[in-house]
């Protein structure tokens, strides 16, 4: 097996995004339209329906980049939830993670990452109470 060294490029592309983001204090709102913006047609698709999700399912959340990706945080500016396109990570599936902020701890063991490569009716429905839950 190949030993790994350093940084792939789009590990550092997220970190001189997260730089900016800690540098700038730019719109939330306009900074996740812009990264949804730059995304694959099929990602931004995704990450468009995540964004109204989360926006109608906790409207007290605001919205921010976090490495680059659109987040969704609380008052106090702590990200909730976030969407990771595939095209960021080279990765075959995009995420909707949630931070150790939010509230869906379950036992000693709990899901914070979930795979998503298209939204059904009853995935928009889970995520609806995912994203509720982890604000509560």
């Amino acid at each position: 097996m190949a030993e790994k060294k350093g940084f792939t490029a789009e590990e550092k592309a997220a970190m001189r995004a997260r730089a900016k983001e800690l540098k700038t204090k730019e719109d939330g709102e306009s900074a996740v339209k812009a990264a949804i913006a730059a995304m694959t047609p099929q990602d931004r698709a995704l990450a468009k329906r995540v964004d109204e999700l989360v926006t109608a399912a906790a409207p007290q959340l605001t919205p921010k980049t976090w490495y680059g990706m659109p987040a969704y945080a609380d008052k106090d500016g702590k990200v909730i939830c976030f969407f990771k396109n595939a095209g960021k990570f080279k990765s075959r599936y995009s995420n909707l993670g949630f931070s150790d902020q939010a509230n869906l701890d379950a036992g000693s063991m709990w899901p914070t990452e979930f795979a998503l490569t298209k939204l059904t009716p009853a995935d928009e429905k889970k995520i609806t109470s995912l994203v509720k839950k982890a604000v509560s």
